[in-house]
């Protein structure tokens, strides 16, 4: 993995300095056990494909920074923070987890949450990726928990440090239509590191037949004629039986099904706005299964608590950030 060696020659700045600037490019962080006098550290901001960025250096005798509930209360920064570790070892809590992040790895952190890290070295180098909870929730489909961690080797995990550590080594901003796919392509690889399996499937018929029928619907849910009925008859069951396996696991074949269709609509929503497509929002809801856009804007509505559109104006306002730590 490629390292960054342009950042030694940004200026080092003292403890009130560089602690004042880490708060406000980074919300409210507490160094611990540090001495005022003998700290020293590099803070300096870029641009990942076109995202706000901020890249800190934490060298001398500054091995642990926390975030306190009182942090979070008086700061009340909602984002998701994407930590990889480029040079050194660290230790993050939080949510009861406790992950140790060696070269190459990466841990989501909520920032509303608590936290703590810790590190041997103090010249340990890691780089934070601030990220809006609404817009990384609309996108990814779920809700991640924050204190999750990878280990370096994944594929999404390389092609993402490629991107990130570019940034770092000078590599910039390209131009506005290559960072709208860059900007995406952050979301889909994050996606692809956090999001939770799919039910392990067992040895028992009924397990193995739910599984497949899943795959049955992922395949098909575009299709604005496909539905339970449908469902069942690809699957050779009877439609009863079709639910009571859904039932079984605390759901129902529709919801699945229109589970699958918003969230593919919040991508296609977060494409249009990212590639400035001028694509009508009833055409993404056809795309996406619904016959009707009143009934594509309640779902949806429903679902996130605004409407389509102003999931589109909600993205313009929020923006991404990525700090190095």
């Amino acid at each position: 993995m490629r390292q960054s060696d342009n950042f030694a020659s940004t200026e080092q700045i003292d403890y009130e300095q560089w602690n004042d600037l880490l708060r406000l490019l980074c919300g409210r962080h507490n160094l611990v056990d540090v001495d005022p006098n003998t700290f020293s550290g590099r803070l300096r901001s870029l641009s990942v494909s076109g995202l706000t960025a901020t890249a800190t250096d934490i060298c001398c005798n500054a091995h642990r920074f926390e975030r306190t509930h009182r942090d979070v209360r008086l700061d009340d920064r909602d984002h998701y923070n994407a930590v990889f570790q480029v040079t050194g070892q660290s230790t993050i809590h939080q949510n009861d987890q406790c992950v140790q992040l060696a070269l190459g790895d990466v841990a989501l952190v909520d920032a509303a949450r608590p936290i703590t890290c810790d590190s041997d070295d103090g010249s340990v180098r890691r780089l934070i990726l601030h990220l809006p909870r609404r817009s990384l929730v609309s996108h990814l489909g779920f809700e991640p928990r924050g204190g999750a961690f990878r280990r370096s080797g994944t594929s999404a995990g390389r092609f993402l440090h490629e991107v990130v550590l570019d940034a770092l080594n000078g590599g910039g901003s390209a131009c506005p239509p290559v960072d709208s796919f860059m900007q995406l392509a952050i979301y889909d690889l994050l996606g692809a590191l956090f999001a939770p399996p799919d039910p392990q499937p067992s040895s028992r018929p009924a397990n193995k037949l739910f599984m497949r029928i899943r795959g049955l619907i992922k395949d098909r849910f575009a299709d604005p004629d496909f539905g339970p009925p449908e469902a069942a008859a690809a699957a050779g069951i009877s439609l009863r039986y079709l639910q009571k396996l859904f039932t079984q696991r605390g759901s129902t074949c529709t919801e699945f099904i229109y589970s699958l269709r918003l969230n593919q609509a919040v991508r296609l929503l977060d494409r249009r706005k990212l590639l400035s497509i001028s694509e009508p929002i009833s055409a993404i809801a056809y795309a996406c299964g619904f016959r009707d856009y009143t009934h594509f804007g309640r779902k949806f509505r429903h679902r996130f608590g605004y409407s389509p559109g102003a999931h589109s104006a909600a993205q313009i306002r929020g923006q991404g950030q990525v700090a190095s730590v």
